[in-house]
């Protein structure tokens, strides 16, 4: 199985930041967090890789290609792709109330699904007690749906994980701590690893 991480927006997309200095920047923090992701597989002797390691943005058809050639060469039920971002109620502008993790994958029943499920397992077991879990049931599974391009244009098992509030005070004091920044990257590592495990070849 290979394991895909993208990191979400880049250094040149406006906004995406915590209000007031904007000391949690998303494209960054998610970058340090996929590239942590990929080096606990690797040291876990898995092969993982990410697919944008550049700071400016790369365009999502780009970022669905660049998944979409791996599947080419590997076959699309041997690669798995998580997709890395932090969530935001407002426009950036001032800290909201909203808090919590989530996970996305694309509309009906997919291969996505069960990645998600693995990840939602994982960030239930790995986040602090009391953390928001935030899930949309109606169709059986804990993910939330969206026809979002990294998704919806990728072959492979495909997941978009939302990691707390950039403009919640709570969640980015958590998120910035060297504790938080652990855990975040764990349960990514924990949640493909479980993945691989009950699903890959």
């Amino acid at each position: 199985m290979i394991v895909l991480i993208d990191n979400g927006h880049g250094v040149n997309t406006p906004g995406k930041r915590s209000p007031e200095g904007g000391a949690l920047r998303e494209y960054k923090y998610a970058r340090e967090i996929a590239a942590e992701v990929v080096k606990r597989l690797k040291a876990r002797g898995y092969d993982a890789r990410q697919i944008v390691p550049e700071d400016a943005d790369v365009a999502l058809g780009q970022r669905a290609a660049r998944v979409n050639a791996v599947c080419d060469i590997y076959g699309a039920s041997n690669v798995c792709l998580v997709s890395i971002h932090c969530n935001a109620a407002g426009s950036g502008a001032q800290w909201m109330n909203a808090r919590g993790w989530e996970a996305w994958t694309s509309p009906g029943q997919t291969a996505g699904d069960r990645l998600a499920e693995c990840l939602y397992a994982a960030a239930r077991r790995d986040l602090p007690a009391g953390t928001p879990i935030r899930t949309d049931t109606t169709d059986g599974d804990s993910d939330k749906e969206s026809a979002f391009t990294i998704l919806q244009r990728t072959r492979c098992a495909a997941v978009l994980t939302e990691n707390l509030f950039q403009d919640n005070r709570e969640d980015v004091a958590y998120l910035l701590s060297p504790a938080g920044r652990d855990r975040i990257a764990q349960l990514h590592v924990d949640g493909i690893i479980d993945y691989i495990c009950r699903y890959g070849r």
